[in-house]
């Protein structure tokens, strides 16, 4: 019997799971250096979807002392089938193991470090990703999270036609989209400047940072319940996501959404 992939995939993520990365791993605090390490591991926690650097202890140049217990475990505020993305924090933790809090310096970094109990782990420390100031692969920068060795970001030029609703109102159409297919994602269309209807969209505040695009900012449908941070561009695109430059894409999951006249069903495996 032929085996489909991505169940496959599913299934390992209620395990605590890794994967070496060859890179050498830089982390700082200000101008210096607390992380250097050729042998960090890519480690994702049980329902983690996003992994997170893991290094040898003696590639820290900081204190690592045992963290007191939170007041409350911050996994208490995870819905329990929660597929967690970096938007839930570092310190809901889903393996056994022990807090740690680092000190390098002045710099006291409460709780971001994590020794798992796991056997196949021991002697590393996964480490909270915001509480560095920045984090390099090799000599280039990586913002929002780690890259994902199994994640993929695809960018393919259409000549289709796509318009996107939101209650009854035209925002986008366009023959000219570019479709980016993303793991976990729904399909994303990224539409020309041009084809956006602006009088229907006002700048949000809101901001993001994806490790795959760049920096985006957002916004919002005026009048519309479910028009808040509704749309986005990536005003700071990184070189492999070229293609989105100038675009503006659109929450599918919270508008309908028109492919040749065909209304699309969008499952999302997040809430937005």
């Amino acid at each position: 019997m032929a085996l489909q992939i991505s169940p496959a995939f599913w299934n390992f993520l209620p395990e605590l799971r890794f994967e070496p990365t060859p890179r050498r791993i830089r982390a700082q605090l200000g101008d210096n250096t607390v992380v250097d390490s050729s042998s960090a591991v890519l480690a994702y926690e049980p329902r983690r979807v996003t992994p997170l650097y893991a290094v040898p202890a003696r590639d820290i140049t900081a204190e690592l002392t045992a963290a007191d217990p939170p007041d409350r475990d911050p996994l208490d505020a995870v819905p329990p089938a929660a597929l967690m993305d970096p938007r839930y924090p570092f310190a809901a933790h889903t393996a056994p193991g022990q807090r740690l809090d680092l000190r390098a310096g002045s710099h006291d970094l409460p709780g971001a470090g994590f020794r798992p109990d796991d056997l196949d782990l021991a002697g590393y420390v996964l480490l909270d990703f915001d509480a560095f100031d920045r984090w390099l692969e090799e000599d280039e920068e990586i913002k929002g999270h780690p890259r994902d060795p199994f994640h993929r970001v695809d960018a393919r030029q259409s000549s289709r036609n796509v318009r996107v609703h939101l209650g009854g109102q035209l925002l986008a159409e366009t023959r000219k989209p570019v479709f980016v297919y993303e793991t976990m994602l729904p399909v994303r269309t990224y539409f020309p400047r041009s084809d956006v209807d602006w009088d229907a969209l006002q700048p949000s505040l809101k901001q993001s940072v994806c490790p795959y695009k760049g920096t985006a900012t957002y916004w919002s449908v005026a009048g519309q319940p479910n028009g808040t941070d509704l749309a986005w561009s990536y005003e700071t695109v990184l070189p492999d996501s070229a293609q989105l430059k100038d675009r503006v894409s659109f929450f599918d999951e919270r508008t309908d959404v028109y492919v040749d006249d065909a209304k699309q069903d969008i499952n999302s495996l997040f809430r937005f």
